[in-house]
């Protein structure tokens, strides 16, 4: 059984998927594509698809046109060794896009991201809760995500 996430996108999909595996290392396009049918979308060859890994995770983007917008309902989150790390992807996505909070961003094309430390997650379920919850109230107040300022919460 595979399971694979799968992205619906207006246009400029083969933009937006050559963008996103070149910003996360060990990510690839697998196959460029268009449904060799008549759709809802459109006739034959007017649907593309694009089949990529994502660092460790399968997706197939479509391009067929307006449907739903991306919202938070789905998110793609990254999470990064350190802060240069985080550096790059969030300055990358958040070209053309915007900003959120707590380590949010939505991109050119309108998807989520979530652009955190590894760090992150181990600190807020860190055994002692007075620690996690210092870190968790950092987090809280930040928009893009400081492992520093995460680690001296951290220490009180």
């Amino acid at each position: 059984m595979k399971v694979t996430q799968t992205l619906w996108f207006e246009k400029d999909v083969e933009a937006a998927v050559r963008f996103y595996t070149g910003l996360v290392p060990g990510s690839s396009i697998q196959s460029v594509s268009t449904l060799p049918a008549d759709s809802p979308s459109g006739p034959a060859g007017s649907v593309k698809l694009v089949a990529f890994t994502l660092g460790d995770q399968r997706y197939l983007a479509f391009e067929a046109g307006r449907l739903d917008p991306f919202n938070h309902s789905f998110s793609i989150m990254v999470e990064c060794d350190t802060q240069a790390e985080i550096d790059r992807l969030w300055a990358a996505l958040a070209e053309g896009g915007t900003i959120e909070h707590c380590g949010w961003l939505r991109d050119r094309w309108g998807l989520a991201w979530q652009i955190a430390p590894k760090r992150l997650g181990e600190l807020i379920n860190d055994a002692d809760r007075g620690k996690a919850k210092r870190v968790a109230e950092a987090m809280l107040t930040m928009v893009k995500l400081d492992v520093a300022a995460l680690e001296a919460a951290a220490q009180g």
